[in-house]
């Protein structure tokens, strides 16, 4: 792996929007295509598209040959995966349940190397250069340019959403509207409902209180796109790699009759 800045973090701080998408296909050669759309980020979803395996090195070395920041979505505030997600190449990781401070302090601790956090140090790995670029320069890149978000998806969370947001080493928050809005035990995921935009908006404030980011997917029209970016989302997720070709294709159906 070649050691650089974070291309999306570097974005971020200069107060760009970044646009992404996710990913359920887990198609390395979806990543490319990604890449070459000059997309920013792309989102690895193992929350619900669930794979433990060594396909998700492919997806990682696709996401570095074609310049996209590979974020990789975890299952919980399991200690050991931030590490290991950090050790295969991710630019970044988003982490779901957490819900509280200390649950954001202790996720920075299994992502940061000491003196920052707690993570387990071995240079053998991709990251590392399986050694050849290990090392305190990489100890310190490790620290500086991985990016730690955390999810907000329920109205607990939205209460002291700030508080978690101003944990050091927390840089920013995927807000999620569908565990948001079914919370409120409608039975399904309400697309346009008050509550929801209210939290939002309360992410957004938070977020800008605090100098980190929120990430959001407010679908793929450009109508949509825009909106979101002018309510103050700085990284706007555009759909994910299915539901854009099952769109595309279902369009292309309806057409035909």
């Amino acid at each position: 792996m070649k050691r650089e800045k974070n291309k999306l973090k570097a974005k971020l701080d200069n107060g760009q929007v970044a646009v992404g998408s996710a990913m359920y296909s887990w198609s390395p050669n979806t990543m490319e295509v990604a890449g070459y759309s000059g997309l920013d980020f792309m989102r690895i979803d193992t929350e619900h598209a669930w794979r433990r395996d060594a396909e998700i090195e492919n997806l990682i070395r696709a996401a570095y040959m074609t310049n996209i920041v590979p974020l990789i979505r975890l299952d919980g505030n399991d200690p050991n995966l931030p590490g290991k997600a950090f050790e295969i190449g991710a630019g970044g990781i988003i982490v779901t349940d957490i819900e509280t401070v200390e649950a954001a302090k202790q996720l920075v601790a299994n992502c940061k190397f000491p003196p920052m956090g707690r993570r387990g140090y071995s240079g053998n790995c991709w990251s590392g250069g399986w050694g050849a670029r290990a090392g305190g320069d990489w100890v310190a890149w490790s620290n500086q340019e991985l990016l730690v978000g955390v999810m907000v998806e329920n109205p607990e969370t939205i209460d002291r959403v700030q508080d978690i947001l101003a944990v050091p080493g927390i840089d920013f928050a995927l807000f999620g509207p569908a565990d948001y809005s079914m919370a409120f035990g409608q039975g399904k995921p309400l697309k346009q409902d008050d509550r929801v935009t209210d939290a939002l908006h309360k992410t957004i404030a938070a977020a800008k209180a605090t100098g980190t980011h929120v990430m959001f997917n407010p679908g793929s029209s450009n109508e949509a796109i825009a909106t979101a970016a002018e309510m103050g989302v700085t990284m706007i997720e555009v759909g994910n790699d299915l539901g854009l070709v099952r769109s595309a294709w279902s369009k292309a159906v309806d057409v035909i009759g």
